[in-house]
């Protein structure tokens, strides 16, 4: 089988990545596979992706970058992405990447109007996710993980969209029927989350927030890694028909 591209956009803090790895790391975790089965291509330093034909799927990383700063190796992601035949080569976009896709094919990305979300929120299915071949088999309402301080304002003209909270709209949406966008992270766990809460504490309460109560918001689920393995079955299913 041809390896998983994982394209990274960034890198999570230091502290974090002591003790747990990066976001390449968390997401080889969730899938448990190892990094044998996979290209890592830091796009962010390197401006490097390798050809279509040599991977079999494509997983875009969170960042702690911002779409709207428009840097010179997102764009160029977001290029790249374009061409990407509809219905092919199945990718899915986490945080940044679902943020990025949209941008991509049309869409608008600006710092949501209520600030952060953080911690562990409810999202809901649409009509659409519910029947949507990665999301459709998750809970009509299921939990996810979160720390973003942009969003899709606007989908683009041709995604559905698959899931939402009363906080974000747009929690994730399909494109051409082969790339997601999941704006929570289904490669975080809950310690991970609760560290991610614990590195920007100061942030958070100068912002308002009650840093007790979102850490009791956290909550151990499965739906993460349910997502990632389940878009894992999909990419080996397409790399051997195709």
């Amino acid at each position: 089988m041809k390896p998983l591209l994982i394209v990274k956009t960034g890198t999570t803090f230091s502290s974090i990545r002591q003790r747990y790895g990066d976001f390449d790391d968390f997401i080889l975790s969730q899938l448990q596979i190892t990094a044998h089965d996979a290209i890592i291509a830091p796009i962010f330093e390197t401006l490097w992706l390798p050809k279509l034909d040599i991977i079999s799927g494509v997983i875009i990383t969170g960042s702690h970058s911002m779409v709207t700063d428009r840097e010179e190796w997102s764009e160029y992601l977001a290029e790249w992405l374009r061409n990407i035949p509809a219905g092919s080569l199945p990718v899915l976009g986490i945080c940044y990447g679902h943020q990025l896709l949209a941008h991509a094919f049309g869409g608008e990305v600006r710092y949501h109007p209520q600030g952060v979300e953080i911690g562990t929120v409810s999202i809901q299915l649409t009509q659409e996710g519910r029947k949507d071949p990665l999301l459709g088999f998750l809970p009509n309402s299921f939990l996810g993980h979160v720390d973003h301080s942009q969003t899709v304002i606007k989908l683009p003209d041709e995604a559905k969209l698959l899931a939402k909270n009363d906080f974000e709209p747009h929690h994730a949406f399909v494109i051409r029927g082969n790339m997601w966008g999941v704006q929570f992270h289904p490669e975080f766990g809950a310690e991970i989350t609760r560290a991610y809460i614990d590195e920007q504490k100061q942030e958070l309460a100068q912002a308002g927030y009650d840093i007790e109560q979102l850490q009791k918001t956290v909550q151990d689920h499965i739906y993460g890694m349910m997502l990632l393995k389940r878009f894992w079955e999909i990419v080996r299913y397409s790399d051997q028909t195709s």
